[in-house]
């Protein structure tokens, strides 16, 4: 049963659990009332029209928010779509790569690329902590046949609430003076976080409709810049559905998505884009700042009298978009139960690196991404602390007046 279904099945039972339903967790991200009506529409024209018309200008302005001068492919899919897309572009079977490991979804990625017959290569930074440059750096400069064809790695795995340093990435490969292509994972930190694709010598990056862009899951989007063509050319994954040539320079409008547009995502997705062109990126950014470090201010709090952290304890490695938060044992469990039932917030659950064993119950996750305001990221911690009151458990207090001051004296 899904979170959504969970919740309005115990509310009926509830005294509290009326009003909207809160999402606070990493994705789907709440959806603006200004999205959701923008999509309450007929269906389109879809040969002619608005509709060619609001496609150009999505990919245009997707490559100005990425600070890419390439090209943007979009598929019907998610995530996990723009993973095998990105995969099926650039590999050959055989083909060697390195991926860098802080969080469960980058092993997710690398299965999928194991799945397709490509030689996988890993360096695992555990579950607290970044990718670290100098060691990335040495396994590269040991390859000096230059065997590893790319270096693919996650900017912000929600998992683990980990945020990596592209910059230092991209370092790290050029003092090896190793030419791997350079493979990025920003679907959680997408118009979340700091991204300029050209200026971090990121050649391809994924992403996807339901976070930071704040539109329904089913859109994934492939980033390329120049490099990437020359591995698309010779990649004998390419099929004819995930080919990104003929979606990038599509004969036809149809071509952009081989077949049927996803004709409402795209009108959800342009009044995405054109409240974020209002915020302007940089301050987008920001607010992404400075919502997560309220909650870390809280969390701060919760642990000075109880058992609670941060999952990743170095500020500078944390995600901007999703917070991960150790508890006693048995505690996260219960606090998502009874936040679900009792007051219509719905947390995210903490998923265990080892992905056999699936959810942790000492751990819990927000997500404070897209679409949010001090009034949603307050209501969300109240609603925690009002769940750990209600479970009893021994924490510091002050927890949501310390968010308050960070949100206070921006």
């Amino acid at each position: 049963m899904n979170a959504r279904n969970t919740t309005s099945k115990a509310g009926a039972n509830s005294l509290l659990a009326r009003g909207r339903d809160h999402l606070a967790i990493p994705g789907p991200s709440v959806m603006p009332e200004r999205v959701l009506r923008a999509m309450h529409r007929p269906a389109p024209n879809i040969y002619q029209g608005e509709l060619v018309d609001i496609t150009a200008s999505i990919k245009s302005d997707l490559n100005s928010l990425a600070g890419n001068s390439g090209e943007v492919g979009m598929y019907i899919g998610n995530g996990h779509a723009a993973w095998e897309a990105s995969l099926c572009n650039t590999f050959s079977r055989g083909d060697k790569v390195l991926f860098l490991f802080n969080g469960r979804f980058g092993m997710a990625w690398a299965a999928v690329a194991t799945a397709l017959g490509i030689d996988v290569q890993v360096l695992d930074f555990g579950h607290e902590r970044a990718v670290d440059a100098a060691e990335l750096e040495s396994v590269l400069a040991n390859d000096e046949s230059h065997a590893i064809k790319a270096v693919l790695t996650v900017h912000t795995d929600t998992a683990s609430a980990s945020s990596n340093d592209l910059a230092a990435i991209r370092g790290a490969i050029d003092s090896a003076k190793h030419p791997a292509l350079y493979m990025v994972d920003s679907i959680a930190s997408f118009a979340c976080e700091s991204f300029y694709m050209d200026k971090l010598g990121v050649d391809v990056m994924i992403t996807a409709s339901q976070k930071g862009l704040m539109t329904p899951p089913g859109l994934a989007f492939l980033f390329v810049g120049e490099k990437f063509w020359s591995y698309q050319k010779n990649a004998d994954l390419v099929t004819p559905y995930w080919n990104a040539n003929t979606r990038m320079y599509p004969a036809m409008f149809p071509d952009n998505f081989n077949g049927t547009p996803p004709t409402h995502h795209l009108y959800g997705l342009r009044e995405a884009l054109d409240m974020l062109l209002e915020e302007g990126i940089e301050n987008t950014w920001r607010r992404h700042e400075v919502m997560a470090r309220a909650v870390w201010a809280a969390v701060d709090v919760w642990g000075q009298g109880g058992n609670f952290s941060c999952n990743v304890a170095d500020e500078a490695m944390r995600s901007r978009a999703v917070t991960m938060i150790n508890t006693p044992k048995g505690i996260g469990g219960a606090l998502l139960a009874l936040c679900i039932e009792q007051f219509g917030v719905v947390l995210g659950v903490a998923l265990d690196p080892n992905p056999e064993r699936k959810i942790l119950d000492d751990a819990f996750r927000i997500g404070h991404m897209g679409h949010l305001n001090p009034p949603m990221l307050l209501g969300t911690l109240g609603s925690v602390e009002a769940g750990l009151n209600a479970l009893n458990v021994t924490r510091g207090t002050g927890a949501v007046d310390a968010a308050a001051a960070v949100l206070a004296n921006v």
